[in-house]
Parts: structure tokens; C-alpha cells; sequence
């Protein structure tokens, strides 16, 4: 009997031992499905064109309200090669006066530049009062195409990744409205994009070697997208992220949430009247034959 309550008392044991080396020894990765945004039907092109033009009336009053207030706007641009960023800020921009609300699109630095401190080109650029300036693709290039192909060393991303908060915060304890948008689009539909550069002479431009090469690095732009997000999507300047598969849904959701962001205020319609023109002293144009005109080929 002894011998037996012996025994039970050494098994107990050996089973706490298993359980303890159990408990102690690597877990197996845990795989988790990522979410999957509910897929929707394109947008109705009628329904696109009449929001479209109704949120461009829209922008005309914010333009108004910030030439009036002395505002000092600026929106940033980023997000995958084809995701749709300069259709929006077309859009944006279409009904606009270009010297209220100006595009930035600074291209690969000059050997000066090179040795600037890196915000200074970009703060070179930044509106004044009564100014809306959109940044196509930012400073956030050291983050992303920069880091991703070598053009930067690992010490230059990592002090960006420490300062760039401290930068933006500076932006707006200064007095300016800094939004950022990241325009995400899938891999199927970048490479469908992509295709459709190649072979419409309008677009061909737009498809650059460099293209090509972030389209060969989807993962290691995914991975730079993520640490970028992870230090830089603060409470002070979060990210605000566009789905963009569908172009057409994208562009009315970002124009109407940049509207939402800056209370504007109706437009002043002032009443004008067109009378009678007056009457002009004599004069004779010079003969049509002496200037040269476009040919008439329509």
C-alpha cells in the first residue's frame, strides 16, 4: 500500500515536471487572418460626377475661408506607387485658385540639398498665411523609397524616425493644419494600373524603372510602411488611410474628409451688376494680316 501511495506520489511529480518543461518551451507561431475589407461594386460614374462636383463647390468655399482667415494649410500625400494620390489632388485642385492652394512635387535632391539638414528643402516650400499647399509624396520619402532602395543610410532613417515627430509638431504649435493621407491599394490592383500605364501612351510616363523595382519590393515597402505608421501616426498628426482599389470612391472620401478637417464657413455671394458698356473712343484695328495666327485645322 505504501509502495503504491509511493509510486502515485513520484507520477504527480513527473507530471508537474512535463508540465512546467510544457509551459517553458516555445509556443508555435499563432497565425492570424488578416481583415479583409468588405468589397463593394466600383462607384457609379453619374453618382461620382455629381458628389465630385458638388464637393469641388465645397473646396471653393474652404479656399475662400482660408484666403479670409489667414489660414495655413498643409496636406500631405503618400502611399503606393499607382495608388491614386495625384488624381485626388487633380481633383482637388481643378476648381482652385493656384495662388491660394499651390502643388509641390519636389523631385531627387541636388548635390547641395544633399547636405541640408533634410526638412529644409521642404520647409522652404511650406504656405503662408491665406495658403493651401499639398505635397505630393513629403518628406516621408526618407521613410519610405529612400529606406526601401538604399538611398539613405540606416543613421539617416533612424534620426528621421526620431525628428520627424518633433518636426510636425513644430508645424503646428507654428499655427499650420497639417493633415497626411496614405492612399492604400492592393497588389492586384497596383499591378492592373500598372499594365494599364504600359500601354496607354497618355499614362506611359507615369511607369518608371523605379516603378518597377518598388513593384519587386511589395514586402519591404509593407514592412517600411508599418515602422513608418508605428512612430510616426501620433495623436497630435495621425495618418488617415484612403482605401483606393476603387479611384472613384477614393477621391470623394478624401476630399470630403479634408473638408471636414477645416471649418469653413458659406460663401459671400456679392451682388454684381453688369450694365451697359460704355461707349469707346473711335478706333481702327490693324489689318488681320499682320498677325500670325494658330492654323485652323478643326
Amino acid at each position: 500500500m505504501g509502495k503504491a501511495k509511493k509510486d502515485k506520489g513520484n507520477k504527480s511529480h513527473t507530471a508537474k515536471q512535463e508540465d512546467r518543461s510544457a509551459k517553458s518551451a516555445p509556443q508555435a507561431p499563432v497565425f492570424i487572418e488578416p481583415e479583409v475589407p468588405e468589397e463593394k461594386p466600383r462607384l457609379d460614374k453619374k453618382l461620382y460626377e455629381k458628389e465630385l462636383g458638388r464637393l469641388q463647390i465645397e473646396l471653393v468655399k474652404l479656399q475662400e475661408t482660408i484666403k479670409k482667415r489667414g489660414l495655413k494649410v498643409v496636406v500631405l500625400f503618400e502611399g503606393r506607387d499607382a495608388a491614386g494620390k495625384g488624381g485626388v489632388i487633380k481633383r482637388i485642385t481643378q476648381s482652385l485658385n493656384p495662388r491660394i492652394c499651390r502643388v509641390e512635387a519636389l523631385g531627387t535632391p541636388n548635390d547641395r540639398e544633399k547636405t541640408q539638414w533634410y526638412f529644409q528643402r521642404y520647409v522652404a516650400r511650406l504656405p503662408a498665411a491665406g495658403e493651401m499647399v499639398l505635397f505630393d509624396r513629403s518628406w516621408y520619402n526618407r521613410a519610405g523609397v529612400e529606406r526601401v532602395m538604399g538611398f539613405c543610410t540606416q543613421e539617416q532613417y533612424q534620426e528621421f524616425l526620431r525628428s520627424c515627430p518633433d518636426f510636425e509638431r513644430m508645424l503646428i504649435r507654428s499655427g499650420i493644419v497639417l493633415l497626411k493621407y496614405w492612399f492604400s491599394v492592393s497588389d492586384l490592383e497596383q499591378e492592373q494600373r500598372f499594365r494599364d500605364r504600359l500601354t496607354d501612351p497618355t499614362k506611359r510616363w507615369k511607369l518608371s524603372p523605379m516603378d518597377i523595382e518598388s513593384r519587386n519590393r511589395w514586402v519591404e515597402y509593407s514592412r517600411a510602411k508599418d515602422e513608418m505608421f508605428r512612430l510616426t501616426d501620433t495623436k497630435q498628426s495621425p495618418w488617415f488611410v484612403v482605401p483606393a482599389d476603387d479611384k472613384r470612391r477614393a477621391r470623394l472620401n478624401c476630399i470630403r474628409h479634408l473638408l471636414s478637417k477645416i471649418p469653413y464657413d458659406e460663401l459671400e455671394v456679392l451682388d454684381i451688376e453688369i450694365g451697359e458698356r460704355p461707349k469707346q473712343d473711335a478706333y481702327i484695328r490693324p489689318p488681320m494680316s499682320y498677325q500670325t495666327f494658330v492654323p485652323d485645322h478643326y
